[in-house]
């Protein structure tokens, strides 16, 4: 008899808005780190941020989500922190010090500079750790915060407000999770292919759609599709995401980072 086959795929997550601001956002080294980084490139540094202390820490906007998400203690195999806007604390190992918050004590990292992929990148990673055999349930902290302390070299979304989505995967009978990224430049062909793999996955299949793919067109021709609310480019999607799980049927989550020209989905049984 074939073995029974098993998938990691997202049952659960757990989003949330952060209010105020770390103390880290006042701190010298953020100003001497974030001078530094900008200095090749001519790029003013923005003052009043840092006068005022604005932004905040991933790993304290994180902590208390896993409390949430992990309840009772389960323990996790594998945590990735995700993010695309830079932390205010980017000399400390933001991953590891969630680890210490996280049941297991499970092995940490994290993954950024992919723009709103980035949160597909991570999912991909945690499914191949899991066909290793040595991950049973990761835990995804996919966060963004609305300070940005130099003037970038071009035009940019910045988050509304500061934000955190934690996703915990999950070992299930059946078929898991499936992430495919693409190069696509044009926002308006994107729509069109996510449109198509929806179509191909059949009735009854839930479509989510990150704000700035859904602009491209509309998604009312589309039973089941929602679109994420405007303001927060990297956890806009997952927070609709979270509103929905755990759901009913399967589910695609789309999103499409201009920037880099890179569309992602993820597709849950």
């Amino acid at each position: 008899m074939p073995a029974e086959t098993r998938g990691l795929r997202v049952t659960r997550a757990v989003a949330a808005g952060i209010d105020g601001r770390s103390a880290a956002s006042l701190h010298p080294d953020l100003r001497t780190f974030t001078a530094d980084l900008v200095r090749p490139y001519g790029l003013p540094l923005r003052e009043d941020l840092l006068a005022e202390g604005a932004g905040h820490d991933y790993a304290e906007m994180a902590a208390g989500l896993l409390e949430r998400a992990l309840p009772g203690g389960e323990p996790a195999d594998l945590l990735i922190l995700a993010f695309s806007s830079p932390d205010v604390r980017p000399a400390a190992p933001a991953s590891l010090r969630l680890s210490r918050h996280c049941p297991g004590q499970p092995t940490a990292f994290a993954v950024c500079d992919q723009g709103s992929a980035t949160a597909f990148a991570a999912l991909r990673i945690a499914a191949a750790h899991h066909r290793t055999g040595g991950c049973r349930r990761a835990v995804v902290v996919l966060a963004e915060q609305s300070a940005l302390h130099h003037r970038p070299a071009a035009p940019v979304e910045l988050p509304a407000e500061h934000r955190a989505v934690v996703l915990v995967c999950e070992e299930a009978p059946g078929e898991g999770m499936r992430v495919r990224q693409q190069a696509q430049p044009d926002g308006a062909q994107a729509l069109r292919t996510v449109r198509e793999e929806h179509r191909a996955l059949g009735p009854g299949t839930g479509l989510l759609l990150a704000a700035d793919l859904a602009s491209h067109g509309s998604p009312e021709d589309a039973e089941g599709t929602a679109a994420a609310r405007p303001g927060q480019p990297f956890t806009g999607v997952w927070s609709l995401l979270a509103d929905r799980l755990p759901g009913d049927g399967p589910l695609l989550v789309a999103d499409h980072d201009r920037r880099l020209g890179r569309l992602s989905t993820l597709t849950l049984p």
